[in-house]
């Protein structure tokens, strides 16, 4: 098969633990150098905590693999330092077209709105994102990654974790305050513990067949349903970078997954779709099972759970990584806090609230897809081609039409760490829900609203005075200024129409902050380490504002 990456190989070193038949205590252990081990790795070491690193390989994964990044995790990975490398490489697109046959039913567009920093996706081989990922976590000092070391036993003492770890140079015993389990779907750390998924495994299969090859498609999603080259199935047809292509093709359940891989299979089904005189060469090949389960609960004492080792969803929609970031992202401040006395560890429940929430999203998501997709009854079959009928004419339709709804990022309507609005407000930042970005300007320089949300709170109050520009409140300015003089990591920005000379002022040069957070003058936004809103107010009020920290923080 063909290779457009070079896969690095990480040498063994042995740990200074090993070497000395020391055994020493680390405040974080991750276990997995995949894309949500390292974001969270990355993350602890922005927020200056150490963290080891174990992973049994000694390169990045191995395929494709996942290949579709949304918006969200993209800022994630922004605010670590890695987004634009991965954009810059990466397949930039947000047009999706769904086909029924060979005529197209609708096309769609997940970022219409202008003025936001990052793209709704990008699509990036998984070798490529984790290689940027590894580079970046070796520029830090507090990133220990520790390669060919497999943890083969978990044991939870009162205070801390130990880890017996298996590496070339023999087994030893690592000890952790708190271990975050990223081994991936079929994570040993979870069979150590006994846990079991809850969910649902469908009975289809689906082929996937990166190739390589020179083609005028454009960089857009392509769904078909039952089309001419793969009659009664679906397909799904994919840009990557490196003229690599990603091909889906639905198989049914007694479709054998070893035969399917072999390439005289592979190579038919690939020259129906693009034409037998398509150059093009297999890079790589799967076959996959829809999977919808996870965890009932991703905190067990001292382990944590993220990604794949805690959920699992079926890949169209692009719900795996794109959830399993979300996971490190919302984990990682809560932690912190708790290392540094700043929170009770009761904080650490709120994760799993979160997160399960956000799983039964997806999960639901991904099981309405898979339904719509591959229909279970003949009835389910004539619904869904009725339905894919219509939304050629009628626009009502195409809500119902389920290609695989692509990942948004949850609202965490429920959390306990929400304060409920005292004061009506428009639009979708409601307490919960995720930052939407802006463009602003910093000291004089274009920049973004997400910029500005660099992994601590952050406090937005709309400058009052005419139209928004005039100066803050003396009493504002002091209450906010404790406020960030105090133990929280926080941060406040004032919000004006135009330059004032405000310390830390945001202006909002084309009005979408306003806009899209519906701000007045006074307006307060408490939002938190990972960029979800708190709470907000119509008027300033100290003592609200304290109490909302407070929640958010479980004290």
């Amino acid at each position: 098969m063909h290779a457009t990456f070079s896969y690095p190989k990480y040498s063994f070193v042995p740990s200074e633990e090993q070497r000395t038949g020391s055994v020493r205590r680390h405040p974080v252990v991750v276990i997995g150098a995949g894309p949500v081990g390292l974001t969270a790795a990355l993350d602890f070491a922005r927020k200056g905590v150490p963290v080891v690193v174990l992973d049994a390989e000694d390169t990045v994964s191995v395929g494709s693999r996942a290949v579709c990044y949304a918006k969200r995790a993209l800022e994630v990975w922004d605010r670590l330092g890695v987004g634009q490398r991965m954009i810059d490489k990466g397949v930039v697109w947000k047009i999706g077209k769904v086909f029924n046959g060979d005529r197209m039913v609708y096309q769609f567009d997940l970022l219409p709105e202008p003025d936001h920093k990052i793209p709704a996706f990008i699509n990036l081989q998984q070798y490529y994102l984790e290689d940027f990922l590894v580079t970046q976590a070796r520029k830090s000092g507090l990133i220990d990654l520790r390669w060919l070391s497999r943890v083969i036993s978990a044991r939870q003492e009162a205070d801390h974790v130990v880890l017996q770890v298996e590496t070339p140079d023999g087994v030893h015993a690592v000890e952790a305050d708190w271990v975050i389990a990223c081994d991936g779907a079929k994570s040993s750390v979870r069979k150590m513990l006994g846990l079991d998924f809850q969910g649902e495994v469908f009975k289809d299969r689906f082929l996937i067949a990166d190739v390589v090859m020179k083609a005028d498609f454009p960089a857009e999603r392509w769904f078909w349903f039952d089309p001419p080259f793969h009659r009664k199935q679906s397909a799904l047809l994919h840009m990557q970078p490196d003229n690599v292509w990603r091909l889906d093709f639905q198989l049914g359940w007694d479709a054998d997954p070893e035969e399917e891989k072999k390439p005289e299979r592979v190579i038919p089904r690939v020259q129906a779709m693009l034409g037998a005189d398509t150059p093009f060469e297999l890079e790589w090949v799967s076959v996959y099972t829809f999977q919808c389960r996870r965890l009932e609960r991703f905190r067990h004492g001292r382990i944590l759970f993220a990604g794949d080792s805690a959920h699992q969803v079926s890949p169209f929609g692009a719900r795996g990584a794109n959830s399993g970031v979300p996971d490190a992202d919302n984990l990682v401040w809560k932690l912190a806090l708790v290392l540094e006395g700043k929170a009770p560890e009761s904080l650490l429940d709120s994760y799993s609230d979160e997160r399960v929430a956000a799983a039964k999203e997806n999960i639901l998501n991904s099981t309405r897809s898979t339904d719509f997709i591959t229909p279970k009854s003949e009835m389910s079959r004539v619904f869904r081609d009725a339905v894919l009928e219509l939304a050629v004419d009628q626009p009502f339709a195409r809500s119902l039409v389920n290609s695989g709804r692509l990942s948004t990022p949850t609202t965490y309507t429920d959390s306990p760490l929400n304060t409920p609005d005292a004061d009506a407000f428009a639009g979708r930042m409601v307490p919960g829900a995720p930052a939407t970005d802006a463009p602003v300007e910093r000291d004089g320089q274009p920049g973004w609203l997400m910029e500005a949300l660099d992994g601590r709170f952050i406090v937005l109050y709309a400058a009052a005075g005419d139209d928004m520009g005039g100066p803050v409140p003396a009493q504002v300015a002091e209450a906010l200024d404790g406020l960030a003089a105090g133990p929280l990591p926080l941060a406040w920005h004032a919000v004006t129409d135009r330059r004032r000379g405000i310390a830390g002022e945001l202006v909002d040069c084309a009005g979408r902050l306003r806009e899209r957070y519906d701000l007045t003058p006074g307006c307060v936004y408490l939002i938190r380490p990972d960029q979800h809103i708190a709470a907000r107010w119509r008027r300033f009020d100290a003592a609200a504002l304290s109490a909302a920290l407070d929640r958010a923080t479980g004290r």
